[in-house]
C-alpha cells in the first residue's frame, strides 16, 4: 500500500516521471506534484490532460505564470497536499542527487509518512552496478535530507527490453536492496511484453507508455 507521501527519484533516464504517472493512475493517487526544475523533457505538467481524466490533481513546482519555462521557480501550491490528511502525493523529483536537493523546502515535514523511491534502471552507464547505486543513493540522501526508503527496478532498453533484461536488472537491484536493507516496492516494464513465467517477489507494475508511446 502506498503512503500518504511518495518521493519519485533517480539518475536521468530512469524512467522516473514514466513509472510517477503510472503509479499516480493505477494506485489512484488523489495528486501529482512536478518537482523538476533541471529537466525540460519528460515533465509529468506534460501528462496534467491524462492526469485529469483520471481524477488527479497536478501542482507544478513553477508558478502558474511562469508554467512553459525552463525557470527554477518553485511553487508554494507544492505544499498543499500535506495539510490535507486524506491526500495521497506523489512528489517527481528531478533526475539524480541535485533533483532530489529541492527535498530541502521539506526539512520541516520529516514527520510525515513518506516513502523516498529511487528508480533504477541498470542499462543506464551511471547505474549499470550496484556499486555505482549505493552511491548514487547516499548521495541523494546527503543532497535531500531524508532516508530512501526503497527502490523501483525499472531496467530497460526501450523496444528491445526483453524479459532477460528485466531479471538482469532485478539481480543487480536485489543485491543493492540486501547490502542496503531497502525492499524493492515494484519491478516495472512495458504493459506489452510478453511476461509468461515472470516471477518475482515483490509487485510488479506494468507501465503504460504516455511519454515514450513507441518505446523509441
Amino acid at each position: 500500500m502506498m503512503k500518504k507521501v511518495t518521493f519519485l527519484t533517480g539518475y536521468y533516464g530512469s524512467g522516473k516521471t514514466e513509472v510517477a504517472i503510472n503509479l499516480a493512475i493505477q494506485k489512484k493517487i488523489d495528486t501529482i506534484v512536478d518537482l523538476d526544475v533541471i529537466n525540460p523533457y519528460f515533465r509529468t505538467r506534460e501528462m496534467e490532460a491524462v492526469l485529469k481524466e483520471n481524477d488527479i490533481e497536478t501542482i507544478s513546482s513553477e508558478m502558474e505564470s511562469k508554467m512553459h519555462l525552463d525557470m527554477p521557480y518553485i511553487s508554494k501550491k507544492i505544499y498543499n497536499p500535506l495539510y490535507n490528511e486524506k491526500t495521497k502525493v506523489i512528489y517527481d523529483l528531478g533526475g539524480n542527487d541535485q533533483g532530489a536537493k529541492l527535498m530541502r523546502q521539506f526539512d520541516d515535514y520529516k514527520d510525515i509518512d513518506y516513502d523516498l523511491l529511487v528508480v533504477v534502471n541498470v542499462f543506464r552507464p551511471e547505474t549499470d552496478h550496484e556499486d555505482e547505486i549505493m552511491k548514487l543513493i547516499n548521495r541523494i540522501e546527503g543532497m535531500s535530507g531524508f532516508k530512501v526508503t526503497g527502490l523501483i527496478n525499472n531496467s530497460n532498453l526501450l523496444k528491445d527490453t526483453s524479459l532477460e533484461d528485466i531479471m538482469q536488472g532485478q539481480r543487480i537491484v536485489e543485491k543493492v536492496s540486501k547490502k542496503m536493507n531497502l525492499p524493492i516496492h515494484y519491478t516495472s516494464y512495458w504493459n506489452e511484453i510478453n511476461d509468461t513465467g515472470f516471477n518475482v517477489s515483490n509487485e510488479i507494475l506494468k507501465l503504460k507508455l504516455y511519454f515514450r508511446k513507441n518505446w523509441f
